[in-house]
């Protein structure tokens, strides 16, 4: 697979990943609602922090033991716990959350600014997402192997192809937020926040199930 290949296939295979709905997604609206396009943009850049240390990660062989059945069922149940923290605490923020535009800070709001800047925020919600921990022990792992035997411009041109379709789909995503911005009421915002909340229980909830099913049945 030479250079052309590998940029274009990562990219298409990563904006498939990206698109699906998760926490992910959840800090990214609400950090773009909150801080315009700097706060979605910071909390993606979160992400790809992480994505890097995964590629140096598996380059250097941590695939093969990430990969066994009990170490994916720990990730899955601390995943899932911090996923249902993490519900919690936006429950908690959609009750008195407010959108206080203002022209030095656009879109921010001090009574709803969370213990975590967009950056760290984006950090856990990649973190707390088991399946990211399985694509990337799989499929993740399977595209690092071949990029490496070309080298190291192969394998970086996997993680740049990769980390663009995420910064393509959720640019869009906060894009879309700011232009519509004056669209979005109080009580729209805080409802956003309720049913990210709920979206986030609900995968906690499967992900505990999965990961405690998983060694039940070692």
């Amino acid at each position: 697979m030479n250079l052309g290949a590998i940029l274009i296939s990562s990219f298409l295979v990563g904006l498939s990943g990206a698109m699906m709905p998760g926490g992910l997604l959840i800090v990214n609206i609400n950090e773009t609602i909150k801080r315009g396009l700097p706060g979605g943009l910071l909390a993606i850049t979160g992400h790809a922090v992480i994505e890097l240390l995964a590629v140096a990660g598996l380059a250097l062989g941590l695939g093969s033991i990430l990969g066994r059945p009990t170490i994916v069922g720990a990730i899955a149940i601390a995943g899932g716990g911090l996923l249902a923290w993490m519900a919690l605490d936006t429950a908690k923020m959609s009750r008195e959350a407010e959108l206080a535009v203002s022209a030095a800070e656009p879109g921010f709001s001090r009574s709803s600014v969370t213990r975590f800047g967009p950056l760290a925020a984006g950090s856990l919600a990649t973190i707390s997402n088991p399946y990211w921990a399985l694509w990337w022990t799989s499929v993740g792992a399977t595209y690092v192997a071949m990029a490496m035997e070309q080298g190291t411009i192969a394998l970086s041109t996997f993680y740049l192809g990769h980390i663009a379709s995420d910064y393509a789909w959720y640019f869009l995503v906060s894009l879309a937020l700011v232009t519509g911005k004056k669209l979005i009421s109080q009580k729209v915002y805080r409802g956003l926040l309720l049913a990210g909340s709920i979206v986030l229980a609900v995968l906690a909830l499967y992900f505990i199930w999965s990961g405690a099913r998983l060694w039940l049945s070692l």
